[in-house]
């Protein structure tokens, strides 16, 4: 009932994910991201412990592919999930079990994987790759291009409700975490939009986490 992606910018070592899914609030359940540490999807019939598991050991020195088959090794029911991972080298991984629901597949390329489930064909995965790959700027525009690219691919089998784009870098909170959690409309459009607006911000929100002294002006009234 998902397709999703996990990346890394090559430039600035940014982690990023975007996720959409029938089911509601999907980003709630499914999207991990530590910054100087990875990105991690955990989807179909989800278990919420598995992505921080798998960051944690990316955090402890594993790999991509050696968090994922410690994920295995670990997980509960492990043949029901789906984790993708992408670590601070930009090496995925992704793990699959044969319980998937119904069409399932994956796909990986640098810096990026992919996987879904529930698909409206098999090649979704793969053209969620390809729009990252040849897509450039902001990491947070490269995953709004990949998932419009899985959608134009088919997407999911059944109508999409929810969304989510989470990024984290260099701080220790997301530096964006953008969820649409039901809509009738489509999901990716309305995080794309959430995304136009919150872009040009994003630096200032930082800027006053660590030191308001030095933030540009809140727009609010009354602000000086």
């Amino acid at each position: 009932m998902t397709f999703s992606l996990v990346a890394r910018c090559a430039e600035t070592g940014m982690f990023g994910l975007a996720i959409s899914s029938s089911s509601p609030a999907v980003a709630a359940r499914c999207a991990y991201a530590r910054a100087g540490v990875g990105a991690v999807a955990s989807q179909n019939v989800t278990d919420p412990t598995l992505g921080p598991l798998a960051l944690d050991l990316m955090q402890g020195g594993m790999a991509a592919d050696e968090a994922i088959a410690g994920v295995s090794d670990l997980g509960k029911f492990i043949e029901y999930r789906q984790v993708l991972a992408v670590d601070k080298n930009g090496a995925t991984a992704i793990h699959s079990g044969p319980n998937s629901l119904g069409i399932w597949t994956q796909a990986q390329g640098p810096n990026v994987a992919s996987g879904g489930n529930m698909l409206a064909n098999d090649s979704v995965p793969q053209a969620v790759v390809d729009g990252f790959l040849n897509s450039a700027g902001h990491l947070g525009d490269r995953l709004i291009a990949a998932m419009r690219a899985g959608l134009a691919a088919g997407g999911e089998a059944g109508p999409l409700h929810s969304a989510g784009l989470l990024m984290v870098d260099k701080v220790a909170w997301p530096v964006a975490e953008l969820r649409c959690d039901w809509t009738e409309d489509c999901p990716i459009e309305n995080i794309a939009t959430a995304w136009d607006v919150y872009k040009p911000q994003l630096d200032a929100y930082v800027q006053r986490a660590i030191d308001p002294r030095e933030a540009p002006s809140y727009g609010v009234p009354g602000d000086e």
